[in-house]
């Protein structure tokens, strides 16, 4: 074939997939996106001992899945298990990890995989903040949260893509946050870690589509601050177009962008439309809209949480 023959009918073939790739998803502002049927798929959810980690638990038990649950906390992990059970699950296994030390990740995933199967949803909600300014922040607090926030991912990946990459199935959940997005004052480390989860769990998903493994879905979760204590004290210039969010409703929008197949979840939508000016808006009209929304002193009152994350 010519060369510019080639090149058109490239050419033809993209544009013919892009309209039908737009059609469907003007399809689906009117139509609900299908929900696939997750009944007896192993579930681990890291940092399940509490917060949105518990929930999530309870929300997969009552879809009928097998959980894995995953706490550096013994004590609040197995309250996590006793809650699954009390809702009507049986198929509910705890296992103590400290997720930010890969030999304890890869020694527990193979415990697992012996004990339950080969995971098939990975979640990966364990999270830390310190929520100290960048140069008052302790080096050994900085690396733990890139250990938690961003390197956990990397060996809970190694540890179970390769059976979904086997069986061309398997879903990666990526709890991130709105930090991932933008940078916040006295969260420089924290936003490093969830800029750096991102960009990992788009990097991976590119990385399995372009090898034709698409039968492993990736969502990327991004909310804005939420009730579950781990930023208490942080407060919102603007509640109604950046509220604090409520952690069940956080949960049930997850488990439906899970069960929707989306890429992508922003916590409130209006994170779209920031997120969208974000990428035009000049810098100083930039820091203005920050500064009008006080977006740069919602740390100021941090207090954080009281527990062990």
């Amino acid at each position: 074939m010519a060369p510019n023959l080639k090149s058109m009918s490239k050419l033809a073939v993209f544009l013919g997939k892009f309209l039908l790739s737009l059609l469907e998803e003007l399809c689906f502002l009117v139509i609900p996106r299908p929900r696939k049927n997750v009944a007896g798929e192993i579930v681990l959810i890291t940092g399940a001992g509490g917060g949105l980690g518990r929930l999530l638990a309870l929300q997969f038990a009552r879809l009928g899945c097998v959980l894995v649950l995953w706490d550096i906390n013994t004590e609040q992990n197995e309250e996590t298990r006793r809650l699954v059970q009390e809702a009507g699950t049986t198929s509910v296994h705890a296992y103590t990890c400290d997720c930010s030390h890969r030999e304890d990740v890869y020694r527990v995933a193979s415990e697992v995989k012996k004990e339950v199967g080969e995971v098939s949803i990975l979640i990966n909600n364990a999270g830390v903040v310190t929520g100290k300014k960048f140069l008052t922040c302790p080096d050994d607090l900085m690396e733990k949260s890139f250990d938690v926030n961003f390197k956990a991912h990397v060996w809970t990946y190694k540890a179970f893509l390769p059976a979904m990459i086997a069986n061309d199935h398997g879903h990666l959940v990526c709890i991130s946050s709105s930090a991932g997005l933008i940078g916040v004052k006295g969260l420089a480390d924290y936003c490093a870690s969830k800029f750096a989860a991102i960009g990992f769990a788009e990097s991976v998903f590119t990385e399995t589509f372009a090898q034709n493994h698409k039968g492993i879905k990736t969502t990327i979760v991004c909310p804005f601050f939420i009730k579950t204590g781990m930023f208490e004290g942080c407060s919102t210039g603007s509640p109604l177009l950046l509220p604090i969010l409520e952690p069940e409703y956080v949960v049930t929008r997850i488990v439906d962008a899970i069960l929707q197949e989306r890429m992508y979840l922003y916590i409130p939508k209006s994170l779209y439309f920031l997120m969208f000016l974000k990428s035009f808006l000049p810098l100083k009209m930039g820091m203005v809209l920050a500064d009008y929304l006080d977006v740069l002193n919602v740390m100021d009152g941090f207090i954080g949480s009281k527990k062990k994350d």
